[in-house]
């Protein structure tokens, strides 16, 4: 694509790559500026810089120590970065070493118990009983959710999609993760009201699958070896050059 030059100031170019590469640095506020009068907008900043860059030089400030001393400061700032990019930026891993990190490291990677189920809830016993009678009548339990359940999940039967444990009060917790996949329990009482839980799934905790974790797994691996490789230079280094702490 072409790399159109949008405005000249005092010779020097400003181009559509440079507009652009300002919207990427502006972060999360990017959006509002990405459109016809946002780009204007951006481009008379980068011509405002540009002016201020050639004024600055009609009046030697780079010539001012004060800007020496801080010109030589961003230079080593930025050294120290290149430095740290460089060291760190051949790491890599082969197939063969995640798969063998992640056989070595699989309590890291373990997915924890989780139920899958449906409520009814109420302000009182005699209601959830009342219920509960109706459903060992015949009355669907989504359908009853719908009719007599007030929470917002009752319209959509009941459903509070899968969830682990510590994500639901106490009380509920406890009589969902003792059922059996299929049963409805007994009124439950917790803070809200009184529930009627219907256990649709139960599935046990365990170690995920390879597969499943394979870029999490490399990432772990890239990053232990990163942190190796900065603790072997850290040593490395301060062996060669003198370190004094006060």
């Amino acid at each position: 694509m072409e790399n159109k030059v949008l405005a000249v100031v005092d010779g020097r170019n400003i181009t559509q790559s440079d507009v652009f590469h300002l919207i990427q640095s502006i972060g999360q506020s990017a959006a509002a500026f990405n459109n016809p009068e946002g780009q204007k907008q951006l481009l008379d900043e980068l011509v405002m810089q540009e002016l201020l860059y050639s004024d600055a030089l009609s009046q030697g400030l780079q010539e001012e120590e004060a800007f020496k001393a801080a010109l030589a400061e961003m230079e080593k700032s930025l050294l120290k970065q290149y430095a740290m990019k460089k060291l760190l930026e051949g790491i890599d891993a082969e197939e063969a070493e995640v798969k063998d990190y992640y056989e070595q490291h699989t309590s890291s990677f373990t997915s924890p118990e989780k139920a899958a189920a449906n409520h009814i809830l109420v302000d009182t016993l005699e209601e959830a009983e009342k219920i509960a009678e109706e459903i060992k009548n015949g009355l669907d339990f989504k359908e009853a959710a719908k009719q007599y359940s007030n929470c917002p999940s009752g319209g959509q039967g009941g459903s509070l999609g899968e969830f682990t444990r510590g994500q639901m009060v106490p009380e509920f917790e406890q009589a969902t993760f003792s059922m059996t996949p299929g049963s409805i329990s007994e009124p439950v009482q917790t803070q809200f009201g009184y529930h009627l839980i219907q256990l649709e799934s139960l599935t046990p905790a365990g170690t995920m699958p390879y597969e499943a974790v394979k870029a999490q797994a490399k990432e772990q691996l890239l990053l232990a070896k990163r942190q190796a490789l900065y603790v072997a230079k850290r040593q490395e280094l301060g062996e060669r050059y003198s370190v004094e702490m006060k």
